[in-house]
């Protein structure tokens, strides 16, 4: 989000500097949304159980599908970078719990 148009942004995304320009508004709502994921992830971790175990599955379900979305709409990688870490980790917390 705050590295978007600065080099390790664009290579991440692969794009030149006019694109990450043009696209910085969405990288922007992109990037917030990913820390309120996170800051859903350190409440459930936080949380005093049965609340803590619900909000952790409940936003990691979230990193999954929104991993999977990405992955089939905008770019493979997602995949592997996002929906895969995220089923890891809301596997481990069905198994835990």
């Amino acid at each position: 989000m705050f590295l978007w148009e600065r080099r390790p942004g664009r290579k991440l995304s692969g794009f030149d500097a006019p694109t990450a320009r043009a696209t910085a508004p969405l990288a922007a709502n992109q990037g917030l949304y990913n820390g309120f994921l996170a800051a859903g992830l350190v409440w459930g971790l936080i949380a005093a159980d049965p609340t803590g175990h619900q909000v952790q599955v409940f936003f990691l379900s979230c990193v999954v599908i929104a991993g999977v979305y990405g992955g089939l709409t905008a770019n493979r990688r997602i995949l592997a970078a996002q929906a895969l870490p995220g089923a890891l980790a809301l596997t481990a917390v069905l198994w835990a719990g």
